[in-house]
Parts: C-alpha cells; structure tokens; sequence
C-alpha cells in the first residue's frame, strides 16, 4: 500500500490535491476530533454484525485483489493504484505515457466475482470536475466481443454535479441510474473534498440507488415506466439490457481521478 501521492503536482497543487484525496487517518487530529478518529479507524473493515449478516468485502483497504480489467487478468496498469485504503482511478493527466507521447491504455476495474441478487455499499470522492461510476450487471463478454476497455451496464453515476463542465442532463447528476433515471428530491451529495455514501439494491427486478442515506431512485426492471426509459437511452441497441444477469461489478475509469473505500456487499437469497 502506498501513501497520497498525486503524480505531477507541486507546492499549493499538491496540498490542494492532498486535502482532496486524503482518504487514511491523520496524525493530526486533536483532542475534540476523537470520534472521528476511531470512527476512521473502521474503513474498509466489517464489524460483528455485518459479518453475522453476511456481509462481504470487495476490497481489502491494501491490495486490488479480487479486481482486474475487462478482459484481462490483472489491474491496467499505471491507472489504478492503493492509495491509503482507499482504490485510486489515477486521473489521465498522471497515467504513464508511451514513446509517442500518449497514455497507455487505461479501462475499467471489474470485480473477478459475479453477483446476482445482492445489496453493495461504498465510498466515494471525485476530483473537481471529475466523471466516474460504479456500475453492475456487467457480463464481461459484450464488452470482450466489442473490443471495449469498458463495461456496458447499469451505471450509478459518481460526479462532481457543481464542477463538471460537460453539461449535466438530471439523468447524469450524481447517484443518477446513469442515462434513464434521475435523483429524486431526497439526494443531498457532500461538498467537494468530503467522501459520500452510497448504497446499490439489486433483488430480483427491483433496483435502489442510495446516497448518504436517502433513497434516491427506485425502478423495476419489468415495468412499462422502465422499459420507455430503456427506449430513449443510449442503451437501445442492446437488447438484453434490461435483463437481470449474474454479472459482475465495475470501477469506471473516465480518466479521473477518483477514490473509492468501504466496499462490501452483501449477497441476497
């Protein structure tokens, strides 16, 4: 496991980009900041109870074990790293380049388990202006047979809704099922710099984005309200796309940087 280190910036950058993608415990905590402490102490850890109920960690606060790349057997290199217990999507202008100059090629994180009913929890910050996502009911092989290095399925949208210059639809904000459903009113997303929570249900037909405790989108896969918004995504042409699969879960890598913790799931009977 490494310690912060933001590629390529210096002085006032650097500090910026620390205070941003500090993700472990700090030495400097004061005496009135005691609870938070020890409540920072139980990343990516699971207590007796969730143990007991038969949660899961996908990710070891340590090492990408478990993980790889679409179609791959191992992490794409110089894009992912470990950075203070927290799983690190390095930002594109920091990635390793080749001799003409560009980046090697990047791609999604994948889980090397496949799930199907199940409910899955996590953090996450984004850099100013970033793009990301966590997405499911990803099946390797479409993106394998297309020559993707990134998976096609169900997308919770992880942004920065106030910084991000490419033009925000409701339908791309944070915690958005990305493309067909926007956030309700219920969504409350963190201030840049500060980890949000978020929480994915998946049983069945019925699917649940969270954030920070609200519910903020709802769907079943076999309604007629879904199917329309099916229709008019981007996702049309792909048939089977609003099958239930028992599929894998994805890292998204958009080129920026990006830190996600607390990973665990919970598998549904």
């Amino acid at each position: 496991m490494r310690k912060s280190r933001i590629p390529g910036l210096t002085g006032a950058g650097l500090i910026g980009a620390l205070l941003l993608f500090g993700c472990g415990n700090s030495s400097n905590k004061k005496a009135g900041q005691e609870k938070e402490v020890n409540k920072e102490a139980a990343v990516n850890t699971l207590t007796d109870a969730e143990k007991a109920d038969g949660w899961q960690l996908l990710f070891d606060g340590k090492t990408l074990n478990g993980w790889r790349g679409i179609g791959i057997d191992e992490p794409p290199k110089g894009h992912w790293e470990v950075v203070d217990g927290c799983i690190h999507k390095i930002g594109k202008e920091n990635v390793p380049r080749q001799a003409d100059g560009q980046p090697i090629k990047g791609g999604d994180l994948m889980t090397d388990t496949t799930f199907n009913d199940f409910i899955l929890k996590f953090d996450w910050k984004i850099s100013k202006g970033g793009n990301s996502g966590v997405k499911y009911n990803v099946i390797e092989e479409v993106s394998v047979k297309n020559g993707w290095t990134g998976a096609l399925g169900y997308e919770y949208q992880v942004i920065d809704d106030v910084n991000f210059k490419g033009g925000l639809g409701p339908k791309h904000q944070a915690g958005a099922l990305y493309d067909m459903i926007a956030p309700n009113n219920n969504k409350v997303l963190k201030p840049l710099g500060e980890f949000n929570t978020s929480k994915i249900v998946f049983v069945g037909n019925h699917g649940e984005h969270w954030l920070n405790g609200k519910k903020i989108v709802e769907y079943d896969i076999d309604s007629p309200e879904f199917q329309k918004l099916f229709q008019e995504s981007k996702y049309h042409d792909h048939k089977d796309f609003t099958k239930h699969k028992i599929a894998h879960i994805v890292l998204q890598d958009h080129g920026d940087d990006c830190l996600y913790r607390n990973i665990k799931i919970k598998r549904v009977d």
